[in-house]
Parts: C-alpha cells; sequence; structure tokens
C-alpha cells in the first residue's frame, strides 16, 4: 500500500480480501516516503486545498579545518540536536549527514561532508570541494595553530571553485573562553581580508550553531534564483523554414560533394 491513508469511502467486501467504494475516493495529504519533496499550496477539482508536492532544493557543504577543531561536534549537534562528548572520536576520511531545514519562504536540505583534518587525508579534500555550495572553515578559538591555519584552508577552497562558493569562517569552543588564544576582533579582520562570513560558535553548548547554519541557508539561492540562472546560460536560435528549390547556404551541391 502506499504511505497515504484512504478516506472512509473504501469498505471491504467479504472475505476474499477485495476492496470497492462508494464513492470516489480521495488521497489524504502526506508525502511518499523516501522523497525529497515539500508542501505548497494546491486547490483541487471539487475547490478543497490540499498540499501540493515540490522539488526540495539539496546544498552541498564542505566543513574544513585542522583535527579538534570542533568541525564533527558542529554537524552533529546540528542535525541531533545535542552533543555526547563521550562518544567523540576523530574522524577518518569523511563523514556524511543531512538535514532539511525550513526557512520563512522555502525549504533546503543541507548535506554535510565533514572531513578529517589530518594532514594525511589531505588529498582526499579538493575532491570533495570541486563541487560544494558552501565551505565551513573551523578553528578551535584555544588553538592559535589551528586558526593560522585557515587562511590555507580558504585558498584551498578558491583555489578549486573560485568565487562560485560561500564561505564562513567559523570560531569554534567559545565556551572555554578562559584558554582564549584567538580573539574575536582576530576572527572578524581575518574574515574581512579573505571576503568571507564570520561567527563564533560552541558546539558544547549549542551555542550559536543554528544561527551559522540559518545565515547560510538565507544566503543560498532560491530555486527560481537557480531556474533563471540556468535560463541564462542557454542561447537563443532562431530557424527559418526552407521552401523547396532554394539553396541552404553554405550547403552547396550534396549530390555533386558526396563522397559514396
Amino acid at each position: 500500500m502506499p504511505d497515504a491513508a484512504l478516506t472512509s469511502g473504501a469498505r471491504k467486501m467479504g472475505s476474499s480480501g477485495m476492496q470497492s467504494s462508494s464513492g470516489p475516493q480521495k488521497l489524504a495529504s502526506g508525502a511518499t516516503r523516501g522523497t525529497n519533496m515539500r508542501m505548497a499550496d494546491l486547490t483541487v477539482g471539487d475547490g478543497a486545498s490540499m498540499p501540493k508536492l515540490m522539488p526540495l532544493a539539496k546544498f552541498k557543504l564542505v566543513f574544513l579545518g585542522d583535527q579538534g577543531a570542533g568541525k564533527t561536534s558542529i554537524c552533529s549537534y546540528f542535525t541531533k540536536g545535542a552533543l555526547d562528548s563521550t562518544e567523540y572520536q576523530a574522524t577518518v576520511g569523511i563523514d556524511f549527514m543531512s538535514k532539511t531545514m525550513y526557512l520563512e519562504d522555502r525549504a533546503v536540505r543541507l548535506q554535510l561532508w565533514d572531513t578529517a583534518g589530518q594532514e594525511r587525508f589531505r588529498t582526499l579534500i579538493p575532491s570533495y570541494i570541486r563541487d560544494c555550495d558552501v565551505a565551513v572553515v573551523v578553528y578551535d578559538i584555544t588553538n592559535r595553530t589551528s586558526f593560522a591555519n585557515t587562511q590555507r584552508w580558504i585558498e584551498d577552497v578558491k583555489e578549486e571553485r573560485g568565487g562560485d562558493v560561500i564561505i564562513a569562517l567559523v570560531g569554534n569552543k567559545i565556551d572555554l573562553s578562559t584558554l582564549r588564544q584567538v580573539t574575536q576582533e582576530e576572527g572578524e579582520r581575518m574574515a574581512a581580508k579573505e571576503s568571507v562570513k564570520f561567527i563564533e560558535t560552541s558546539a558544547k553548548a549549542g551555542f550559536n550553531v543554528k544561527a551559522l547554519f540559518r545565515q547560510i541557508a538565507q544566503a543560498l539561492p532560491s530555486h527560481e534564483e537557480e531556474k533563471t540562472e540556468t535560463s541564462s546560460n542557454f542561447i537563443d536560435i532562431t530557424l527559418s523554414p526552407v521552401a523547396d528549390g532554394d539553396a541552404v547556404p553554405g550547403a552547396g551541391n550534396q549530390a555533386e560533394s558526396c563522397g559514396c
């Protein structure tokens, strides 16, 4: 059975298991399981209003930064709504998570690619940056080396994607303010220098994590903007009909030029 309920117009007949209906059947509102769709208003034939299924825009976010900066913790808090620090393990290679975020005017599916910060996995990362929509570069505010290395991560993104990407610089672990080695002003200056977004977060306390993803989601192009951008890449070509006997410019005599 499809993942939707039939209205009371349907009833079972006899022990044979057959079903019939005394009137037209209507599907209750709801999306089939496994589809990437969102709802919008639709007026049906009888005047009633029911949801309409619309495609859900997907965007790829890649998280970059040194090991221990808190990339996995930020992703986990956003997708699960909580963080169990006792389960923390260093990422090996690439981890993937996803979550749908609902804005005032639309919904977007954010696909989070959490990369390992160890140098031995560095060669894997460019292939994930190459087709990303957003790059989130994370550093630990209690570790000045991780902050210094953000410039290299940002350069890697720009080298692969040019200007066709949103970059966010994130200073994490502000719950450890007494151990702070990188000031907020330093982070803001770095972001201004590289022309990227900036925010400080605490994945452990959940501070500014949702704000980070909301800022990113709001900066992403809408479905209408994507269609306009796609349409602008096409060239209009007008073909004029050719009457029988008319020569086609540049075609020459096919019978004479044929090599068969």
